[in-house]
């Protein structure tokens, strides 16, 4: 957990911004200190814990004795139920292998108004040349979002929010990226180590997602990977297939606390 959160901590008392990994932070919007909390998950007590009292979600059984709390449990339900449909119908489609990551080059397609501050490797024009020679084809609606106005037309779909189930696939790096934000929206709820693991994940799938991003990033130490040429798309594919077989027993193991945790 330090080498993976402690790097973030010490830059932000700096004063320093970090273009990839300040993401993880920022956008999913889970604190540092909570993720370093430890929770043994739904159904286990934790004895003498008085530091747990105050912790939400957390309810005594008996003096300096705590456990997630149940009526907690039943508030959050319905988000519980929403995860596992989710998890559910993105696990039973075959994974889509062919965005090439492009969703970063369609946040800044004919807009002067980038996201991230490093510059474009290849330009306003070269940038906007990549969109308009391959396709888009984009699953993902919270990346789909953001689209400039000029690329939301030139998606291979139109996509919404109440789409989402009948969209998300496997293969989109960032419904692996989403497995850590739904792992922390259940906590306590969810054992730590399963959510350190989604969170390891989504670690690396951010830095793929850079590295193929329009942007350029060397300052930081990462090598594009150029997915403007035939032999980048061949290595993007490769990673991002990688990094769905990672997400695969995630995916499951959320799956089944969710589906345990609708049984209680």
């Amino acid at each position: 957990m330090e080498t993976l959160v402690g790097p973030y901590l010490r830059r932000r008392a700096a004063g320093e911004k970090h273009p990839v990994l300040d993401f993880l932070f920022t956008y999913y919007g889970h604190k540092p200190g909570q993720l370093r909390r430890w929770h043994p998950g739904f159904g286990t007590a934790l004895a003498n814990s008085p530091e747990y009292a105050e912790i939400r979600g957390y309810h005594a059984l008996a003096p300096g004795t705590h456990t997630a709390d149940p009526a907690f449990l039943a508030r959050r339900r319905d988000t519980v139920r929403f995860v596992a449909d989710l998890l559910r119908a993105t696990a039973a489609r075959p994974p889509r292998l062919s965005c090439f990551g492009l969703h970063e080059w369609a946040m800044v397609y004919r807009t002067d108004d980038v996201r991230h501050d490093a510059p474009l490797r290849l330009g306003r024009a070269g940038t906007d040349d990549v969109v308009e020679a391959l396709d888009l084809r984009c699953t993902h609606y919270d990346a789909y979002r953001f689209f400039t106005p000029d690329a939301v037309g030139r998606n291979e779909l139109p996509l919404s929010r109440e789409q989402q189930l009948a969209r998300e696939q496997p293969g989109c790096l960032h419904a692996g990226m989403d497995l850590y934000k739904w792992a922390f929206k259940l906590t306590p709820l969810l054992p730590s180590p399963l959510v350190l693991d989604c969170f390891e994940l989504a670690c690396a799938a951010r830095e793929l997602d850079m590295r193929a991003s329009p942007y350029d990033l060397s300052t930081y130490g990462y090598t594009p990977v150029p997915i403007e040429t035939p032999s980048g798309r061949a290595n993007y594919v490769r990673a991002q297939s990688e990094l769905a077989q990672r997400a695969l027993p995630l995916r499951h193991a959320l799956l089944e606390h969710c589906d345990r945790l609708l049984a209680t």
